[in-house]
């Protein structure tokens, strides 16, 4: 009797002490991950889509991506945003300025194909793609009539060295033909650098985004429109949203003498100061910055502080007005998230550049857009008022 005693005993304590384990596991569980609590109905609606719907599940990573998003949206920060793998990685080689590939740009034809334009000498040119060829397969992927074109991208590209098969079908008959590339280092320009047709004293450099290269790439440009007779340099930001916070600041850089050029706030109160640390390799040419409502960001922030330090007038329409910095963190499958970290300012300058923008010291008007641009009008009256 007393074995059969001390049996359910211990049966007991076993089935008490399990009971504790559990709980005491639920409650760490979810006090050190308060988003399983939180998140309870998510979980009950998707457990009775699951167990209810009629049609099949999405595949994992389109309900993953699709919940991210909603999270996303729900915080409220238009500058916080989610980005898939494939768009993360062609991003990711804009802002470097460079990437692995075979050197051609790709288009969608009117039926729906991917078609090939390869650059002058490129890897892609040399092996033997003509511009015009049609893309039906990169490796095993095959090509569809509707192939997100950034995917394609995204295939074709890769470590330098390495080799991708194109399948491409030669248009006017549609003969297939097969070639293997040897992937190579294309760099992707953020500058262009021209004389202005009416007054070849004016050299323009045209930035599109503020990559690692574009810093280089400025003072080359200004170098190579000197050689041309270039004396007056109109720095073109129109359009561009941005791109990295530390190349802005060197550009800002290579046209002051010294001078902060902006400090940032962290979340946590933290202020860092970038100052100008010696003269600039650019701070002596004559100067204007053409600027308008797509000018953002980074690109602010080079205006903001030609504008604040008196170094070069603004010419054009308010800008922007984006004085947030995002932190980009690379996901575990390669998607990345870029979060509003931190705020920016340009020392002394009124209005702060998130009130509205930054206004320009010579504004234009664009309501005849058939005229001439009138940015460069308004730059050579500038320069001819102050020779």
């Amino acid at each position: 009797m007393k074995n059969i005693f001390k049996t359910i005993l211990t049966y007991f304590f076993t089935i008490l002490l399990f009971a504790l384990v559990f709980a005491a596991g639920y409650f760490v569980h979810d006090y050190l991950n308060p988003a399983a609590s939180e998140f309870k109905v998510f979980n009950e609606v998707y457990r009775l889509i699951a167990e209810n719907g009629y049609d099949e599940m999405p595949a994992p990573p389109t309900m993953e991506y699709g919940a991210i998003y909603g999270l996303v949206n729900a915080y409220g920060d238009p500058h916080t945003y989610f980005t898939e793998p494939v768009h993360a990685e062609l991003r990711e080689d804009t802002l470097a300025g460079e990437y692995g590939g075979i050197g051609s740009t790709l288009n969608r034809d009117a039926d729906g194909f991917i078609i090939l334009h390869p650059f002058p000498d490129s890897p892609a040119s040399e092996a033997g793609i003509l511009s015009g060829d049609r893309l039906l397969q990169v490796d095993d992927f095959v090509i569809l009539p509707d192939t997100p074109v950034d995917d394609v991208a995204s295939a074709i590209r890769g470590q330098e060295g390495t080799k991708v098969r194109l399948v491409i079908a030669r248009p006017p008959e549609g003969e297939e033909l097969t070639f293997e590339i040897r992937r190579a280092n294309i760099p992707l320009p953020s500058v262009t650098g021209t004389l202005d047709p009416i007054d070849p004293s004016l050299g323009v450099m045209r930035v599109n985004i503020i990559a690692a290269s574009t810093p280089d790439e400025i003072r080359k440009a200004v170098a190579n429109l000197q050689e041309q007779g270039a004396t007056r340099f109109a720095l073109d930001l129109r359009g561009n949203g941005g791109g990295l916070l530390e190349e802005g600041v060197e550009i800002a850089r290579l046209f002051l003498k010294d001078g902060i050029v902006i400090q940032r706030r962290e979340k946590n109160g933290d202020v860092t100061t970038y100052a100008v640390k010696k003269t600039g390799a650019l701070a002596d040419i004559s100067l204007v910055v053409l600027v308008d409502g797509g000018t953002a960001s980074a690109s602010e922030i080079i205006a903001g502080s030609m504008q604040g330090h008196g170094r070069a007038p603004l010419i054009g329409v308010p800008t922007y007005g984006k004085d947030s910095i995002q932190y980009v963190f690379e996901l575990s499958d390669e998607s990345s998230l870029a979060v509003t970290s931190a705020k920016w300012w340009v020392p002394g300058l009124e209005p702060p550049i998130g009130e509205g923008g930054l206004q320009p010291d010579i504004a234009v008007s664009t309501e005849n857009p058939e005229a001439f641009d009138p940015y460069l009008e308004a730059a050579r009256q500038y320069f001819s008022e102050n020779p």
